[in-house]
Protein backbone atom coordinates (compact mmCIF):
# COMPACT_ATOMS: atom_id res chain seq x y z
CA UNK A 1 0.00 0.00 0.00
CA UNK A 2 1.40 3.24 -0.64
CA UNK A 3 1.24 6.27 1.22
CA UNK A 4 -1.23 8.09 -0.43
CA UNK A 5 -2.98 4.99 0.63
CA UNK A 6 -2.37 5.00 4.27
CA UNK A 7 -2.74 9.06 4.47
CA UNK A 8 -6.72 10.25 5.89
CA UNK A 9 -8.36 12.21 3.50
CA UNK A 10 -9.88 15.70 4.31
CA UNK A 11 -12.59 15.38 7.21
CA UNK A 12 -15.99 16.16 6.13
CA UNK A 13 -18.28 17.49 9.09
CA UNK A 14 -21.44 17.50 10.77
CA UNK A 15 -23.11 18.67 13.95
CA UNK A 16 -23.72 14.73 14.96
CA UNK A 17 -21.83 12.04 13.63
CA UNK A 18 -24.18 8.44 13.37
CA UNK A 19 -22.40 5.35 13.95
CA UNK A 20 -24.70 2.24 12.97
CA UNK A 21 -27.88 2.16 10.52
CA UNK A 22 -29.56 0.16 12.76
CA UNK A 23 -33.61 1.05 14.79
CA UNK A 24 -31.60 3.46 17.27
CA UNK A 25 -29.73 5.37 14.16
CA UNK A 26 -32.35 6.02 12.33
CA UNK A 27 -34.89 6.97 14.22
CA UNK A 28 -32.05 9.77 15.35
CA UNK A 29 -30.89 10.55 12.19
CA UNK A 30 -34.50 11.37 10.99
CA UNK A 31 -35.99 13.09 14.30
CA UNK A 32 -32.38 15.45 14.15
CA UNK A 33 -32.85 15.82 10.34
CA UNK A 34 -36.53 17.04 10.66
CA UNK A 35 -35.10 19.66 13.06
CA UNK A 36 -32.77 21.17 10.71
CA UNK A 37 -29.43 19.54 12.74
CA UNK A 38 -26.76 18.32 10.39
CA UNK A 39 -26.25 14.43 9.94
CA UNK A 40 -23.92 12.07 8.65
CA UNK A 41 -24.58 8.00 9.08
CA UNK A 42 -21.79 5.81 9.07
CA UNK A 43 -22.86 2.31 8.20
CA UNK A 44 -20.31 -0.62 7.26
CA UNK A 45 -22.55 -2.99 5.47
CA UNK A 46 -24.43 -2.33 2.51
CA UNK A 47 -27.44 -0.91 1.85
CA UNK A 48 -29.55 -4.22 0.38
CA UNK A 49 -28.01 -5.95 3.79
CA UNK A 50 -29.48 -3.38 6.38
CA UNK A 51 -32.73 -3.65 4.69
CA UNK A 52 -32.55 -7.05 4.71
CA UNK A 53 -31.13 -8.74 8.42
CA UNK A 54 -33.73 -9.82 9.85
CA UNK A 55 -34.27 -9.22 13.43
CA UNK A 56 -36.93 -9.17 16.29
CA UNK A 57 -40.36 -7.97 15.04
CA UNK A 58 -42.30 -7.29 18.37
CA UNK A 59 -42.61 -3.78 18.57
CA UNK A 60 -44.22 -2.20 21.98
CA UNK A 61 -46.96 -0.04 22.68
CA UNK A 62 -44.45 2.89 23.26
CA UNK A 63 -42.38 2.47 20.01
CA UNK A 64 -44.93 2.75 17.93
CA UNK A 65 -46.44 5.81 19.69
CA UNK A 66 -42.73 7.04 19.15
CA UNK A 67 -42.95 6.59 15.49
CA UNK A 68 -46.66 7.96 15.36
CA UNK A 69 -45.32 10.99 17.17
CA UNK A 70 -42.31 11.68 14.92
CA UNK A 71 -44.43 10.69 11.71
CA UNK A 72 -42.69 6.79 10.94
CA UNK A 73 -45.08 4.39 11.38
CA UNK A 74 -46.54 4.47 7.84
CA UNK A 75 -45.50 1.11 7.02
CA UNK A 76 -46.24 -0.22 10.55
CA UNK A 77 -49.74 0.98 10.49
CA UNK A 78 -50.16 -0.77 6.84
CA UNK A 79 -48.24 -3.87 7.14
CA UNK A 80 -47.82 -4.42 10.60
CA UNK A 81 -50.62 -6.98 12.76
CA UNK A 82 -51.62 -6.42 16.39
CA UNK A 83 -50.76 -8.99 18.71
CA UNK A 84 -51.75 -10.00 22.03
CA UNK A 85 -51.59 -13.29 22.92
CA UNK A 86 -48.92 -15.59 24.33
CA UNK A 87 -49.23 -19.46 25.08
CA UNK A 88 -47.62 -21.03 27.62
CA UNK A 89 -47.15 -25.48 27.12
CA UNK A 90 -45.43 -27.32 29.91
CA UNK A 91 -45.81 -30.51 31.53
CA UNK A 92 -49.13 -29.52 33.55
CA UNK A 93 -50.76 -28.66 30.26
CA UNK A 94 -50.93 -25.53 28.32
CA UNK A 95 -52.94 -21.90 29.36
CA UNK A 96 -53.20 -18.60 27.29
CA UNK A 97 -52.86 -14.95 28.46
CA UNK A 98 -54.79 -12.34 26.54
CA UNK A 99 -52.38 -9.55 28.00
CA UNK A 100 -54.22 -6.47 25.84
CA UNK A 101 -57.28 -7.24 28.62
CA UNK A 102 -54.37 -7.13 31.81
CA UNK A 103 -51.89 -4.74 32.98
CA UNK A 104 -52.12 -1.91 31.31
CA UNK A 105 -53.83 -3.19 28.64
CA UNK A 106 -51.20 -2.43 25.78
CA UNK A 107 -50.53 -5.00 22.33
CA UNK A 108 -47.59 -5.48 20.55
CA UNK A 109 -47.50 -5.02 16.82
CA UNK A 110 -45.74 -7.47 14.99
CA UNK A 111 -43.72 -5.76 12.05
CA UNK A 112 -40.09 -7.39 11.07
CA UNK A 113 -37.48 -5.41 12.08
CA UNK A 114 -35.97 -5.22 8.29
CA UNK A 115 -38.84 -3.83 7.09
CA UNK A 116 -38.68 -0.91 9.80
CA UNK A 117 -36.02 -0.68 8.98
CA UNK A 118 -36.94 -0.14 5.20
CA UNK A 119 -39.08 2.79 6.46
CA UNK A 120 -36.53 4.47 8.52
CA UNK A 121 -34.23 4.10 5.45
CA UNK A 122 -36.43 5.45 2.56
CA UNK A 123 -37.71 8.36 4.94
CA UNK A 124 -34.12 9.36 6.13
CA UNK A 125 -33.05 9.85 2.44
CA UNK A 126 -36.75 11.32 1.14
CA UNK A 127 -35.93 13.76 3.40
CA UNK A 128 -32.63 15.04 2.17
CA UNK A 129 -30.44 12.74 4.53
CA UNK A 130 -26.70 11.46 3.93
CA UNK A 131 -25.10 8.12 4.75
CA UNK A 132 -21.88 6.12 3.87
CA UNK A 133 -22.59 2.44 3.41
CA UNK A 134 -19.94 -0.03 3.36
CA UNK A 135 -17.88 2.80 5.87
CA UNK A 136 -16.09 1.17 9.21
CA UNK A 137 -15.95 3.87 12.03
CA UNK A 138 -12.61 2.60 13.36
CA UNK A 139 -12.53 4.92 16.93
CA UNK A 140 -13.58 7.70 18.12
CA UNK A 141 -11.20 10.15 18.97
CA UNK A 142 -11.27 13.10 21.22
CA UNK A 143 -14.45 12.49 22.78
CA UNK A 144 -13.71 14.60 25.88
CA UNK A 145 -12.22 17.79 24.05
CA UNK A 146 -15.20 19.38 22.56
CA UNK A 147 -14.32 18.82 19.09
CA UNK A 148 -14.53 14.81 18.52
CA UNK A 149 -13.47 13.27 15.26
CA UNK A 150 -14.03 9.79 13.87
CA UNK A 151 -11.71 7.64 12.30
CA UNK A 152 -13.26 5.82 8.99
CA UNK A 153 -12.54 3.16 6.64
CA UNK A 154 -13.98 2.48 3.23
CA UNK A 155 -14.45 -1.42 1.59
CA UNK A 156 -11.58 -0.26 -0.68
CA UNK A 157 -9.59 0.94 2.31
CA UNK A 158 -9.54 4.46 1.82
CA UNK A 159 -9.70 5.96 5.50
CA UNK A 160 -10.32 9.71 6.14
CA UNK A 161 -11.55 11.63 9.09
CA UNK A 162 -15.48 12.68 10.27
CA UNK A 163 -15.44 15.80 12.12
CA UNK A 164 -18.53 16.17 14.75
CA UNK A 165 -19.51 18.17 17.69
CA UNK A 166 -21.25 14.60 18.98
CA UNK A 167 -21.16 11.41 17.75
CA UNK A 168 -23.88 9.28 18.17
CA UNK A 169 -22.92 5.26 19.50
CA UNK A 170 -25.55 3.15 17.95
CA UNK A 171 -22.89 0.85 15.96
CA UNK A 172 -23.51 -1.99 18.46
CA UNK A 173 -21.63 -3.97 21.24
CA UNK A 174 -18.44 -4.70 18.81
CA UNK A 175 -18.66 -1.54 17.50
CA UNK A 176 -16.00 1.31 17.36
CA UNK A 177 -17.79 3.70 19.75
CA UNK A 178 -17.60 0.63 22.75
CA UNK A 179 -13.91 -0.02 21.53
CA UNK A 180 -13.28 3.82 21.64
CA UNK A 181 -14.29 4.64 25.40
CA UNK A 182 -10.75 5.24 27.90
CA UNK A 183 -10.54 3.07 30.58
CA UNK A 184 -12.26 3.86 33.59
CA UNK A 185 -14.72 6.02 31.58
CA UNK A 186 -17.57 3.40 32.50
CA UNK A 187 -18.59 0.60 34.56
CA UNK A 188 -19.82 -2.35 32.74
CA UNK A 189 -22.25 -5.01 34.02
CA UNK A 190 -22.06 -7.98 32.14
CA UNK A 191 -23.62 -11.50 32.27
CA UNK A 192 -23.45 -14.81 30.65
CA UNK A 193 -27.06 -16.52 30.92
CA UNK A 194 -25.65 -19.97 29.82
CA UNK A 195 -28.24 -20.19 27.22
CA UNK A 196 -28.23 -20.49 23.70
CA UNK A 197 -30.62 -20.10 20.90
CA UNK A 198 -30.91 -21.74 17.91
CA UNK A 199 -32.69 -19.36 15.62
CA UNK A 200 -35.07 -19.70 12.62
CA UNK A 201 -36.76 -18.20 9.99
CA UNK A 202 -39.24 -20.66 8.08
CA UNK A 203 -40.95 -19.90 4.92
CA UNK A 204 -44.30 -21.56 6.03
CA UNK A 205 -47.79 -20.21 7.78
CA UNK A 206 -47.96 -19.68 11.60
CA UNK A 207 -48.94 -22.85 13.32
CA UNK A 208 -51.05 -21.01 16.23
CA UNK A 209 -52.81 -17.69 17.00
CA UNK A 210 -50.17 -16.42 19.73
CA UNK A 211 -46.69 -15.83 20.28
CA UNK A 212 -45.92 -19.71 21.63
CA UNK A 213 -43.41 -20.64 24.72
CA UNK A 214 -42.47 -23.95 25.23
CA UNK A 215 -41.03 -25.27 28.44
CA UNK A 216 -39.90 -29.13 28.10
CA UNK A 217 -36.82 -31.03 29.97
CA UNK A 218 -35.11 -31.42 26.06
CA UNK A 219 -35.05 -27.10 26.30
CA UNK A 220 -36.69 -24.28 25.46
CA UNK A 221 -38.99 -24.01 21.81
CA UNK A 222 -40.53 -20.66 20.40
CA UNK A 223 -43.22 -20.09 17.95
CA UNK A 224 -43.55 -16.05 16.76
CA UNK A 225 -45.60 -15.84 13.93
CA UNK A 226 -43.71 -12.76 11.63
CA UNK A 227 -45.86 -12.65 8.32
CA UNK A 228 -48.31 -14.83 6.81
CA UNK A 229 -46.04 -16.73 5.28
CA UNK A 230 -43.22 -16.68 7.44
CA UNK A 231 -42.67 -18.39 11.36
CA UNK A 232 -39.88 -17.70 13.27
CA UNK A 233 -38.63 -20.10 15.42
CA UNK A 234 -36.61 -20.52 18.42
CA UNK A 235 -34.90 -23.82 19.88
CA UNK A 236 -32.80 -24.08 23.10
CA UNK A 237 -29.47 -26.15 22.07
CA UNK A 238 -26.02 -26.55 23.75
CA UNK A 239 -23.78 -23.83 23.57
CA UNK A 240 -21.61 -23.50 20.82
CA UNK A 241 -23.49 -25.39 18.89
CA UNK A 242 -23.09 -24.35 15.10
CA UNK A 243 -26.01 -23.03 13.21
CA UNK A 244 -25.60 -25.54 10.19
CA UNK A 245 -24.97 -28.59 12.89
CA UNK A 246 -29.20 -29.75 12.56
CA UNK A 247 -30.69 -31.25 9.90
CA UNK A 248 -34.04 -29.68 8.40
CA UNK A 249 -35.86 -32.90 9.50
CA UNK A 250 -34.33 -32.88 13.15
CA UNK A 251 -35.22 -29.08 13.72
CA UNK A 252 -38.58 -30.12 12.71
CA UNK A 253 -39.03 -33.14 14.62
CA UNK A 254 -37.12 -31.50 18.03
CA UNK A 255 -39.96 -28.72 17.80
CA UNK A 256 -43.01 -31.05 17.37
CA UNK A 257 -41.80 -32.63 20.25
CA UNK A 258 -41.18 -29.64 22.31
CA UNK A 259 -43.88 -27.79 21.28
CA UNK A 260 -45.88 -31.09 21.88
CA UNK A 261 -47.56 -31.03 18.48
CA UNK A 262 -49.19 -34.50 19.24
CA UNK A 263 -51.36 -33.31 21.85
CA UNK A 264 -52.04 -29.58 20.93
CA UNK A 265 -51.56 -29.92 16.82
CA UNK A 266 -49.25 -30.08 13.94
CA UNK A 267 -46.64 -27.34 12.98
CA UNK A 268 -46.77 -26.08 9.42
CA UNK A 269 -43.41 -27.17 8.23
CA UNK A 270 -41.51 -25.11 5.11
CA UNK A 271 -38.02 -24.40 4.41
CA UNK A 272 -35.38 -23.14 6.98
CA UNK A 273 -34.76 -19.97 5.09
CA UNK A 274 -32.42 -18.48 7.90
CA UNK A 275 -30.75 -19.84 10.80
CA UNK A 276 -28.35 -18.62 13.57
CA UNK A 277 -27.32 -19.00 17.05
CA UNK A 278 -27.97 -16.56 19.86
CA UNK A 279 -25.89 -16.96 23.09
CA UNK A 280 -28.35 -15.33 25.98
CA UNK A 281 -25.86 -12.33 27.51
CA UNK A 282 -26.28 -8.91 29.33
CA UNK A 283 -23.95 -6.17 28.89
CA UNK A 284 -24.38 -3.09 30.37
CA UNK A 285 -22.36 0.23 30.40
CA UNK A 286 -22.70 2.98 32.86
CA UNK A 287 -22.91 5.75 32.38
CA UNK A 288 -24.11 5.83 28.41
CA UNK A 289 -22.03 9.16 27.93
CA UNK A 290 -17.98 10.30 27.90
CA UNK A 291 -17.85 13.72 26.33
CA UNK A 292 -19.35 14.32 23.14
CA UNK A 293 -19.67 10.56 22.72
CA UNK A 294 -23.38 9.03 23.71
CA UNK A 295 -24.40 5.09 22.98
CA UNK A 296 -27.55 3.77 22.54
CA UNK A 297 -28.82 0.49 21.07
CA UNK A 298 -26.75 -2.52 21.80
CA UNK A 299 -23.94 0.07 22.26
CA UNK A 300 -25.39 1.16 25.35
CA UNK A 301 -26.83 -2.30 27.04
CA UNK A 302 -27.06 -5.61 25.17
CA UNK A 303 -30.21 -7.45 26.08
CA UNK A 304 -31.20 -10.96 25.97
CA UNK A 305 -33.93 -11.66 23.32
CA UNK A 306 -36.16 -13.61 25.48
CA UNK A 307 -38.64 -11.10 25.61
CA UNK A 308 -38.40 -8.89 22.55
CA UNK A 309 -37.07 -6.10 24.68
CA UNK A 310 -33.87 -4.64 22.41
CA UNK A 311 -35.55 -2.86 19.65
CA UNK A 312 -37.79 -0.87 21.72
CA UNK A 313 -35.33 -0.11 23.77
CA UNK A 314 -33.61 1.39 21.07
CA UNK A 315 -35.95 3.49 19.67
CA UNK A 316 -36.82 5.02 22.92
CA UNK A 317 -32.99 5.83 23.52
CA UNK A 318 -32.84 7.41 20.18
CA UNK A 319 -35.97 9.35 20.63
CA UNK A 320 -34.56 10.87 24.18
CA UNK A 321 -31.16 11.20 22.82
CA UNK A 322 -32.44 12.98 19.63
CA UNK A 323 -34.24 15.54 21.76
CA UNK A 324 -31.44 16.12 23.83
CA UNK A 325 -29.58 16.67 20.36
CA UNK A 326 -32.04 19.60 19.75
CA UNK A 327 -32.24 21.35 22.58
CA UNK A 328 -28.54 21.77 23.14
CA UNK A 329 -27.73 22.21 19.02
CA UNK A 330 -31.03 24.63 18.77
CA UNK A 331 -31.53 26.47 22.04
CA UNK A 332 -28.21 25.90 24.01
CA UNK A 333 -30.09 24.09 26.63
CA UNK A 334 -27.68 20.94 27.48
CA UNK A 335 -30.28 19.76 30.45
CA UNK A 336 -31.18 16.26 28.06
CA UNK A 337 -27.90 15.59 27.32
CA UNK A 338 -26.96 15.72 31.03
CA UNK A 339 -29.92 13.37 32.17
CA UNK A 340 -29.76 11.13 28.87
CA UNK A 341 -27.85 8.44 30.74
CA UNK A 342 -30.12 8.15 33.79
CA UNK A 343 -33.09 9.08 31.63
CA UNK A 344 -32.12 5.85 29.29
CA UNK A 345 -30.80 3.47 32.35
CA UNK A 346 -34.22 4.20 34.87
CA UNK A 347 -35.48 2.41 31.52
CA UNK A 348 -32.90 -0.70 30.63
CA UNK A 349 -32.76 -1.97 34.29
CA UNK A 350 -36.32 -3.08 34.70
CA UNK A 351 -36.36 -4.25 31.05
CA UNK A 352 -33.03 -6.62 32.16
CA UNK A 353 -34.86 -7.31 34.89
CA UNK A 354 -38.00 -8.84 33.37
CA UNK A 355 -35.63 -10.61 30.56
CA UNK A 356 -33.75 -12.68 33.90
CA UNK A 357 -36.64 -13.39 35.06
CA UNK A 358 -38.20 -14.52 31.83
CA UNK A 359 -34.83 -16.37 31.17
CA UNK A 360 -35.47 -18.20 34.61
CA UNK A 361 -39.43 -19.33 33.96
CA UNK A 362 -38.38 -20.90 30.42
CA UNK A 363 -35.15 -22.77 30.48
CA UNK A 364 -34.06 -24.98 33.34
CA UNK A 365 -30.96 -24.62 35.47
CA UNK A 366 -27.33 -24.01 34.28
CA UNK A 367 -25.46 -24.30 37.41
CA UNK A 368 -24.55 -28.04 38.56
CA UNK A 369 -26.55 -30.46 38.38
CA UNK A 370 -28.02 -30.53 42.28
CA UNK A 371 -29.13 -27.32 41.43
CA UNK A 372 -31.34 -28.61 38.90
CA UNK A 373 -34.35 -29.77 40.76
CA UNK A 374 -34.66 -26.92 42.75
CA UNK A 375 -34.52 -24.52 40.33
CA UNK A 376 -37.41 -26.52 37.90
CA UNK A 377 -39.69 -26.42 41.44
CA UNK A 378 -39.23 -22.85 41.36
CA UNK A 379 -39.93 -22.82 37.19
CA UNK A 380 -42.88 -24.52 38.01
CA UNK A 381 -44.25 -22.40 40.64
CA UNK A 382 -43.56 -19.06 38.63
CA UNK A 383 -45.94 -20.84 35.82
CA UNK A 384 -48.25 -21.79 38.23
CA UNK A 385 -48.69 -18.22 39.87
CA UNK A 386 -49.09 -16.59 36.29
CA UNK A 387 -51.46 -19.39 35.19
CA UNK A 388 -53.68 -18.84 38.54
CA UNK A 389 -52.97 -15.52 40.05
CA UNK A 390 -54.60 -12.08 38.25
CA UNK A 391 -52.10 -10.11 39.76
CA UNK A 392 -49.55 -12.19 38.53
CA UNK A 393 -51.31 -11.98 35.02
CA UNK A 394 -51.25 -8.46 35.16
CA UNK A 395 -47.55 -7.93 36.61
CA UNK A 396 -46.78 -9.99 33.28
CA UNK A 397 -48.55 -8.32 31.40
CA UNK A 398 -47.20 -4.87 31.90
CA UNK A 399 -43.73 -5.95 31.59
CA UNK A 400 -44.22 -8.03 28.58
CA UNK A 401 -44.99 -5.13 26.50
CA UNK A 402 -43.40 -2.22 28.35
CA UNK A 403 -40.24 -0.67 28.07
Amino acid sequence: MTESQHRPAAAESADVVVLGAGPAGLVLANLLQAHGIDCLVVERATRDHIRTRARAGFLAANTVRILDRHGLSDGLHRHGQTHSTCEFRTDDGRFRLDYSTLGLGERHTVYPQQALVTDLLHHFLESGGAIRYETEAIAVHDADSGAPTVSVRTADGQRSRLRARYVAGCDGRHGAARRSLPEGAVRRYRRDHRVTWLGLLAEAPPSMDAVGYAVHERGFAGHMARTADITRYYLQCEPGTPPGAWSEDRIWDELDLRMRAKEYGPLRRGRIVQRDTVDFESDVLEPLRHGALFLAGDAAGLISPSAAKGANLAVLEAELLALALIDDLTRGDATGLETYSARCLSHIWPAQEFSYWLIGLLHGASGADHESPFHDRLRRARMTALRTSRSQQDWFAERYVGV
